[in-house]
């Protein structure tokens, strides 16, 4: 393999702040950015916009046109390779092109050895630069490749002392406009969003993305007994946006029909003691290419998500108050661990100042 330059990481990074532009839109494909530079000066840039669409290199040669020949290409995860996808492969439009380097950040092991095509083909290949971030932008991608389930989400908004409703059982808003407003941007850009029937009841939530120019979700519910309120905001916009109510396999036929009935989809999954199998349902899920879900409660089902060890990835909206109550709710129900040392550990974390909240984000270490 050959060796970064010191330049590498420079032109990587910019690489990585492209790639999240395809957030939301490229799935089930991975987000990936590409940069191509020559003399020092970049002369061409691009990203994958849209499953379906031109990836990154090919976006990136776009703009470069003829000066690619001699330059260096610099993209996030090894240009693609197979044969039988939508668009051609990418490896053949590199060799085409020219380029005297290309530089990787990670690489597709799902795809055959793009690198060693390049290689083959007398181009200076480098790879690893970056490495962790790279694979980090790709790890939802990776989850449903190798192991047929999306990458799930926990979030929730609590107070300082970690309540998530009053003891009378008020919750709204504990978190700021600015926060809220940054949870709908969320909505648009996963494939669906999770709750329980408990907190479709008591919320009567729409769940629905009213980010400018966002898509809607999925709406999910786990209801197992199929028990959701035909009046409920949820019911009465499912021709707007799919509402899928998860249930067991022996729910009430009358109960599943009526929500057939009034435009919901009904899934019937196995049960297990707690309720809906939610491992089954994630499965399903990524067998219809569901990349990125977002849980957004309640207490029991995010406590049926973290003792299930299903959480990928958590984000934490921390407001500026204090409820107090001993008979308040907290945010995380379940089982939970009996010892410190067995507790769930966040990789990563970081916090940023939303308004008046404190976001904490972080991912589950395996």
């Amino acid at each position: 393999m050959d060796k970064a330059k010191p330049e590498d990481e420079r032109w990587m990074r910019r690489a990585l702040e492209l790639a999240v532009g395809g957030r939301g839109r490229v799935e089930p494909n991975p987000m990936v950015g590409a940069v191509i530079v020559k003399d020092g000066r970049v002369i061409g840039e691009g990203f994958h916009r849209k499953f379906g669409e031109a990836h990154a290199e090919i976006n990136a040669m776009a703009a470069a046109g003829e000066a690619c020949r001699g330059a260096t290409l610099y993209v996030t995860l090894s240009p693609c390779s197979a044969r039988d996808k939508k668009t051609p492969p990418c490896t053949d439009a590199v060799v085409a092109a020219g380029f005297a380097r290309v530089v990787v950040g990670t690489v597709d092991a799902t795809q055959p050895p793009a690198l060693d095509m390049l290689r083959a083909a007398r181009i200076e290949v480098t790879e690893g630069v970056l490495r962790a971030e790279c694979e980090r932008l790709i790890a939802p991608f990776m989850k449903l490749k190798t192991r047929g389930m999306p990458w799930t989400i926990a979030k929730w908004a609590m107070t300082a002392d970690g309540k998530i409703a009053t003891a009378s059982g008020d919750s709204k808003w504990i978190s700021c406009e600015e926060s809220r407003r940054l949870v709908h941007q969320w909505r648009g850009e996963v494939d669906a969003v999770l709750i329980g029937r408990g907190t479709a009841e008591a919320d009567d939530p729409l769940l629905t993305c009213r980010a400018p120019g966002g898509r809607n979700p999925a709406r999910i519910v786990l209801a197992g007994k199929a028990h959701l309120l035909l009046e409920s905001q949820l019911v009465k916009t499912a021709s707007e946006a799919p509402v899928i109510v998860a249930c067991s396999r022996s729910a009430n036929a009358s109960a599943v029909e009526r929500l057939r009935k009034a435009g919901c989809e009904v899934l019937p999954l196995p049960s297990v003691e707690r309720g809906v199998d939610i491992e089954a349902l994630l499965r399903e899920l990524g067998a219809r290419q569901f990349t990125n879900v977002l849980v957004e409660g309640g207490a029991e089902v995010l406590g049926d998500f973290f003792d299930r060890r299903m959480v990928d990835e958590v984000r934490v909206f921390i407001a500026p108050r204090v409820f107090g109550g001993k008979g308040a709710a907290s945010p995380v129900g379940g089982a939970g661990v009996e010892t410190v040392a067995e507790a769930l550990s966040l990789a990563e974390p970081s916090m940023e100042r939303l308004g008046q909240d404190i976001l904490l984000r972080g991912y589950v270490q395996e």
